[in-house]
């Protein structure tokens, strides 16, 4: 068999290769585009960041549109307890008079609603700094009702803090995952005495090891 390679084969086989490059760079910008600065990433109406959770929008009045990570960094889980019923957090948040609203809710018996997404700012942990760099999770119940966190309850937020967790590269331990009370500024006592952490970090950290 003859394999010198004539120069229209050359020619042909050129214009192939090179019409196969600029369809890979097309297709990486097409999925990197929104990381140009003033270009928002793609978003879809209803379409929730943890694939449990039921998508119910909070009022817009009660959180910042923006393009987090690129814009602002997550390195936070903030927890908290919504001193009140899981329909109750729903309907303040849906309040545009409220002021602040959550990401995430979970009840008791261990449904999950997200009522932000995670790409924006919620006006969650009373603090601008800290409202940027982390993602809010609502528990359902009163700081002083042990018999409200449910291991429904802790099963659910644990896995959802796991999703979250390894989004972003966030470790698991209380300088990362911690209760509003910490805020700095805050006058906010939850998620209480009786939220039991250690037990709460061991579920994340088991949640987190089965999605690896």
């Amino acid at each position: 068999m003859d394999r010198r390679i004539g120069r229209r084969a050359l020619i042909v086989g050129g214009t192939v290769a090179a019409a196969g490059t600029v369809a890979l760079a097309r297709d990486e910008l097409r999925r990197l585009w929104w990381r140009v600065p003033g270009v928002e990433k793609p978003r879809k109406e209803g379409e929730v960041d943890y694939r449990g959770a039921e998508w119910v929008a909070a009022s817009p009045a009660n959180w910042r549109r923006a393009d987090r990570p690129e814009d602002y960094g997550i390195d936070m889980v903030v927890i908290h307890v919504t001193q009140g019923s899981f329909a109750g957090a729903v309907k303040v948040f849906q309040d545009p008079g409220h002021g602040a609203a959550a990401h995430y809710i979970v009840g008791k018996d261990g449904r999950v609603t997200q009522m932000i997404r995670e790409l924006d700012v919620a006006y969650h942990a009373g603090n601008r700094a800290y409202n940027e760099r982390s993602v809010g999770i609502e528990h359902e119940g009163f700081v002083d009702r042990p018999q409200d966190f449910t291991n429904a309850m802790y099963e659910a937020s644990a896995r959802l803090t796991a999703g979250v967790c390894a989004r972003y590269g966030i470790p698991v331990d209380r300088e990362h995952i911690i209760g509003h009370v910490e805020v700095p500024g805050t006058d906010h006592t939850d998620p209480g005495p009786h939220w039991d952490w250690d037990r709460y970090l061991g579920l994340v950290r088991r949640a987190r090891t089965a999605r690896a």
